[in-house]
């Protein structure tokens, strides 16, 4: 009874044809990085600046509103909008920075997770998490060590996740109208 009062809520929450649009979008977004990398990257870099703009906003409101942890929200709203202008205020270099910076911070991801899970092992975890670790902290290495290859790697199967998550998101969209 409780499983089906749930899943009614979620129902309300998001209605089939807003799951629907969201799968169609994603699924126009990834084949226009796919097929139109350039434009397609400089539009949504746009998009990411003004999103940090707003988003700096309103973490600078919050912190109005609930004075717990103020002044992390201070920073980061202060953070969120000084780099939203920056992207809106140099749109060619920020197409190109972006990508390159998110690059970094997976390759350092990817040695921090594969020290980590390294560590892990040696103290008990087992082969497969040692395995993992070695993995993840090649792959952060090689990431580091080719970061233009990578960020434009990045860009293309980034078309790919959003075309993948589209079709899943129409499916479920469908499942969830009958």
């Amino acid at each position: 009874m409780a499983e089906s009062s749930a899943m009614s809520i979620e129902t309300q929450a998001r209605p089939w044809w807003l799951i629907l649009l969201g799968g169609v979008a994603a699924i126009i977004v990834g084949f226009l990085l796919i097929s139109s990398t350039e434009k397609t990257l400089f539009i949504l870099i746009q998009f990411v600046g003004i999103y940090w703009i707003v988003s700096g906003i309103f973490d600078l409101v919050s912190m109005f509103i609930d004075h717990s942890a103020w002044g992390w929200k201070l920073f980061i709203g202060i953070i969120g909008i000084l780099a939203g202008l920056v992207i809106i205020r140099n749109p060619i270099a920020s197409a190109v920075a972006v990508p390159v910076i998110f690059t970094w911070v997976l390759g350092f991801y990817g040695l921090m997770a594969g020290i980590i899970m390294i560590i892990q092992a040696f103290k008990g975890g087992g082969w497969g998490v040692g395995i993992m670790g070695v993995l993840a902290l090649l792959i952060g290495l090689f990431i580091l060590g080719n970061t233009l290859i990578s960020a434009v790697t990045l860009v293309w199967m980034s078309g790919f996740l959003f075309v993948i998550f589209g079709i899943v998101g129409v499916i479920q969209a469908f499942r969830q109208r009958s």
